[in-house]
């Protein structure tokens, strides 16, 4: 699950030292990390995909691979790197030992090689909680230090208002070097409003990145395009890059109805 050759189109490559997950929302519905995992996990018992369901049966949908913790420091071309795209490093069930594990090769591959880490969850409180003075701390090796590392991104998967609601408020609150959001699958308009904005005595905007795509593969749910027009109408109005990533359809990656001028918003911060 170490991919240099990532499809993901926002990335350069991937790398899952976990996999397995469990689903939080309606944006989980059709994820393709459900499918892999279970496939490449088939002597294992059946985990359904429920945190009540699992905590009844006793098990967990999470992997981890721990022989998987060291492949970016192999890798010397800096690079941006989606970390778990198979899996959440946040979920409930991941150990703070293993996070913190994680937070170190970071921490060491960006110091060593320039490399930048992207992690995106749906589970920020648990973000905020394990990176806080308590938990690993933000160097994890160092302990809490009042500047974020600089080579680890932090983000939040949103599918509509009520996730965007929920989740952005405390991503707000994670310092982080830059935060951004993933706005994929888009299930309905969403108005990221004042995180767009410099809030308060900060002069930056909470959001440095928004990414933007419809979802993909059977039984899709279809974007409507004014949903993405508005998103990139508030993204310029703020100054803050976007990245369009796809209509939705049946095949993932596809510009569909998605305007030229829309489809070429691939801006990084």
């Amino acid at each position: 699950m170490a991919n240099i050759n990532t499809k993901i189109s926002w990335t350069d490559a991937t790398w899952s030292p976990l996999t397995g997950c469990t689903k939080v929302s309606p944006g989980c519905l059709h994820c393709y990390a459900a499918t892999l995992d279970k496939r490449f996990h088939r002597d294992g018992p059946f985990v359904p995909w429920t945190v009540a369901a699992q905590r009844k049966a006793g098990v967990s949908a999470i992997h981890l691979h721990p022989e998987r913790l060291d492949v970016p420091l192999h890798w010397k071309k800096p690079r941006r790197i989606f970390v778990n795209s198979m899996s959440d490093l946040f979920h409930e069930d991941v150990p703070d030992e293993f996070i913190k594990h994680v937070w170190e090769v970071m921490h060491e591959a960006h110091r060593q090689n320039g490399h930048i880490f992207q992690v995106l969850t749906k589970r920020p409180q648990r973000m905020m909680t394990a990176l806080g003075p308590n938990g690993i701390g933000w160097y994890a090796v160092e302990g809490p230090v009042s500047r974020p590392e600089p080579g680890i991104w932090l983000g939040v998967s949103v599918e509509n208002q009520r996730y965007a609601d929920e989740r952005l408020p405390v991503l707000a609150q994670v310092p982080a070097a830059v935060r951004f959001v993933s706005v994929e699958p888009m299930l309905g308009p969403i108005d990221l409003g004042m995180w767009l904005q410099p809030f308060g005595h900060r002069a930056v905007p909470d959001l440095s990145w928004v990414i933007c795509g419809g979802e993909s593969g059977p039984g899709y749910r279809p974007m409507q395009l004014s949903w993405l027009e508005s998103i990139a109408a508030q993204c310029q109005t703020a100054g803050v890059p976007l990245f369009v990533k796809q209509d939705s359809g049946p095949r993932p990656g596809q510009q569909g109805r998605i305007p030229d001028a829309l489809w070429s918003k691939k801006e990084m911060p």
